[in-house]
């Protein structure tokens, strides 16, 4: 059994994750299970777990902000529901060994967007003038990001943000809450498809996300405070960190 103050480590340091940057605790979560002996597949599923316990008080912290688009977030997350549930079938027929590459490579790619952004957060990447239109076609990118949620465990919050930025002109922190509320979605249906194939430590899980509970409400209050260059920055450091201690664990 992992130890108790190791799990409450990382349930502080998840909550500061997804507090500050609305992004999955994936990113902590799944190397640092992963160390300790859970196999890659638990990881994953216990990660997704973690992600709905979490979420919990840092939506509380943004809708008390006023930084939710609930419309927005329910046509994300019904679109992830669908996803997550066809890459947890995706997930379960791949070798591990390449679903650890494919992290690898999507934590690498997301802390280059990160650093980029974090030098001009201003910058318009809104490309598409779709109009009303965007709302029909961003739950069916959302069907894409719940197949990463199910293949490698991450909720889809920094690619939610991915989606908005794409079709939307939206603030940096009403992305970050909307694509929290979001992320609520998709976990939900990855954690019920791991569950159900006996793929999640329960105790693990629980006791990260409790401690995830209130150190994200915290870290949550402090980011629609903080400059969004600070939250880019710390985005992208974490994304780096994750990249190379994965790479190191897979060498």
């Amino acid at each position: 059994m992992v130890p108790l103050y190791v799990l409450i480590v990382i349930g502080v340091a998840v909550g500061a994750l997804t507090g500050i940057t609305g992004s999955s605790g994936v990113l902590i979560v799944v190397p640092a299970l992963s160390y300790l002996g859970l196999s890659f597949k638990e990881a994953v599923g216990s990660s997704l777990l973690v992600d709905v316990i979490t979420t919990l008080s840092v939506i509380f912290v943004y809708f008390k902000h006023e930084n939710v688009d609930v419309k927005l977030s329910t046509l994300l997350g019904a679109g992830a529901l669908v996803g997550a549930q066809l890459g947890s079938e995706i997930a379960f027929a791949v070798p591990e060994r390449a679903l650890e590459g494919a992290f690898i490579a999507f934590t690498s790619v997301m802390a280059y967007v990160s650093f980029r952004r974090s030098r001009n957060p201003r910058l318009n990447l809104n490309k598409l003038n779709l109009g009303r239109l965007a709302y029909a076609v961003a739950p069916l990118l959302a069907v894409m990001v719940g197949m990463v949620t199910g293949t490698l465990g991450a909720s889809g919050g920094i690619m939610f943000i991915a989606v908005m930025m794409l079709l939307f002109s939206i603030d940096v922190k009403k992305m970050i809450g909307t694509a929290t509320l979001a992320m609520l979605f998709s976990a939900l249906s990855g954690t019920v498809a791991y569950a159900l194939s006996g793929r999640v430590d329960l105790y693990a899980s629980a006791v990260i996300g409790i401690v995830a509970i209130v150190s994200g409400y915290y870290f949550a209050k402090f980011a629609n405070r903080a400059k969004p260059s600070l939250i880019y920055a710390f985005l992208g450091s974490v994304f780096v960190l994750t990249s190379i201690s994965e790479l190191v664990k897979v060498i």
